[in-house]
């Protein structure tokens, strides 16, 4: 997996300061994309155990609420494979600190339903997001007042409680 940048010091896509991980590859292809340069799979730099690293460090802070996914696409398959062992890591070192993932991918229908029986690395990964925004950029539907989202297609779900109750529940910000 490549990734495009990391972002230390983040407060746009999620609650508090957080670190975020662009990554690299993404099959959407939305219209106005706000980073379609990382639709490449192969764009920016290889994610090593380095930069791994590097994460790991930068999430230290107490002031650091945690960590975004963003893309790309996080959650295409080749990008799951290499983020499941990486979050497991963050989870283990910091339990305390938020996983927050924005996805193109629809929660209950894409990755529930037809990623999990699909991939065994789905549900072990979704499992340890605490958030996901979910659904495709639609720059028709884009509003510049919502919340961690941009377009109002799209939604916030604590996906900690809707694993918890089998239906889709909304993060309440």
């Amino acid at each position: 997996m490549n990734y495009a940048s990391i972002k230390n010091c983040d407060v746009a896509n999620g609650q508090g300061v957080r670190i975020s991980l662009f990554v690299s590859g993404c099959t959407h292809h939305c219209k106005n994309c706000f980073n379609a340069e990382a639709w490449d799979f192969n764009y920016g730099n290889p994610f090593t155990p380095e930069v791994e690293e590097q994460i790991l460090e930068l999430l230290s802070p107490s002031y650091i609420a945690g960590l975004t996914l963003l893309g790309g696409e996080p959650m295409e398959p080749c990008n799951q494979k290499v983020l499941l062992p990486f979050i497991q890591k963050v989870k283990e070192r910091y339990p305390e600190k938020t996983i927050w993932c924005y996805s193109g991918y629809l929660f209950d229908q894409q990755i529930l339903n037809e990623m999990t029986k699909k991939y065994d690395f789905t549900l072990p990964l979704i499992s340890l997001y605490d958030v996901l925004v979910d659904g495709k950029f639609v720059d028709e539907l884009r509003d510049l007042k919502l919340k961690f989202r941009g377009s109002s297609n799209q939604r916030i779900i604590d996906v900690q409680q809707s694993l918890k109750e089998n239906q889709v529940i909304l993060y309440q910000l």
